[in-house]
């Protein structure tokens, strides 16, 4: 009986699993669909995809990343339906944003006509 086993003649393929990237920006919003193999990280998901060509005014390094929007680790490895997310830091302390308004005589809901 031969053993095939050490002569490198049979590969198997890596299983692949769908997620998706988003990105947001004040103006626009991205969402790539990608496919990656098992075992892939959030952190090389979002360099796979490409999405900080599609919005060079955000840094990379001062973005956190998320999945379903709860902030994660770069290294966190990812599951099928996956939905990473770019986590852009706050521009404007939202508790800060509500007392200014106050003071102003606004809310952040919705405006009257």
């Amino acid at each position: 009986m031969h053993s095939r086993a050490g002569r490198g003649r049979y590969s198997v393929a890596p299983e692949i699993i769908a997620i998706e990237v988003a990105c947001a920006e004040a103006d626009r919003q991205t969402v790539i669909a990608l496919e990656v193999e098992v075992g892939c990280t959030a952190a090389e998901a979002l360099r796979r995809s490409g999405v900080f060509a599609q919005h060079p005014g955000i840094d990379p390094k001062t973005c956190g990343i998320g999945i379903f929007g709860r902030e994660v680790a770069g290294d966190r490895i990812l599951r099928a339906g996956d939905r990473v997310e770019v986590l852009r830091p706050l521009t404007d302390d939202p508790r800060e944003r509500r007392r200014r308004l106050a003071r102003q005589g606004g809310s952040m809901g919705r405006r009257s006509a």
